[in-house]
């Protein structure tokens, strides 16, 4: 790229980065962008950007497959329920170690390029409680152990570490009244997280290139998508399976006052900041039918 090329990059960039100065932004990181190291640097040094040029980003990361890594080593049998992973007493301290694990390499990895980030919990600041496992096909309900729902979200340590100019990076937990741990699915997380602190923007970077109009080619992202097009999309099999808890929260967040939803491909080298930063975009936005775009 000449000289001269750069230049136009940063002057695209300049309204965004105005837009959205000291504006609470989201960020779940998961899928398989995360077993690449280079990847997770990537996006650890994009995250830093983003609080470097005014944004205040919170992460919740996921860790699903060093989890599944871990239980094989130690011999725990990895079982799942309509994708809810199966959380019995030795799997639920398997998954609080690894996640931990994992959020100490990201903050790790934060310092690194010269970031203000900070580990924090989620144990602190999901309240949780047992759920089960709903069957898409046949509506039965099975249990799936320390599997949790959000109940309630406390921000506070969260707004504390925003408030000393720190970027939190958050694990997926909750406890219960009684102290047990529930392991939290990532999304549902982010978005509740989302929705507590009232963040302008929530981002998902997992392994798709955003929401496909025909799930067999990768190239037929839908740039936007409008919540009152969802059912539409539901009906005609563009949303189906493991996209529709997802989805869900993705709404539930909107309603709650999040401006956009972004899904993006995280496997792809500084996805965050083309999505943000650039007029086209790279994944799929989703917003409500009343929205500015």
């Amino acid at each position: 790229m000449q000289i001269i090329d750069k230049a136009d990059v940063l002057v695209e960039a300049l309204p965004y980065i105005q837009k959205f100065r000291n504006s609470i932004m989201v960020v779940k990181f998961g899928g398989s962008a995360m077993e690449d190291e280079e990847l997770v640097r990537g996006t650890m040094r994009d995250i830093v950007m983003l609080e470097a040029i005014g944004i205040r980003p919170v992460v919740v990361h996921g860790g699903g497959k060093a989890i599944s890594a871990a239980l094989k080593e130690q011999g725990i049998p990895v079982k799942f329920v309509n994708g809810l992973r199966y959380t019995c007493d030795k799997t639920i301290g398997v998954v609080d170690e690894v996640l931990h694990n994992v959020n100490a390499h990201l903050v790790e990895l934060g310092k690194e390029f010269g970031g203000p980030v900070c580990g924090v919990t989620g144990k602190r600041v999901l309240k949780a409680q047992r759920t089960l496992s709903t069957d898409p096909a046949t509506g039965k309900q099975e249990d799936v152990g320390f599997v949790g729902e959000v109940i309630g979200v406390d921000v506070a340590s969260v707004m504390d570490a925003l408030a000393k100019g720190q970027t939190p990076i958050l694990t997926p937990l909750g406890t219960g009244l009684d102290g047990q741990i529930y392991n939290i699915n990532a999304d549902t997380a982010a978005c509740k997280i989302a929705e507590a602190l009232h963040a302008r923007k929530l981002v998902f970077m997992s392994d798709v290139p955003g929401i496909l109009a025909d799930k067999d080619d990768e190239s037929s992202v839908i740039e936007t998508i409008k919540t009152d097009e969802i059912d539409k999309l539901i009906a005609d099999g563009t949303l189906s399976g493991g996209m529709l808890p997802k989805i869900a929260s993705c709404v539930s967040a909107l309603n709650a006052g999040i401006n956009k939803v972004h899904m993006i491909d995280g496997r792809k080298r500084h996805s965050l900041l083309l999505e943000i930063f650039t007029d086209t975009g790279i994944g799929t936005q989703i917003v409500r039918p009343d929205s500015l775009m």
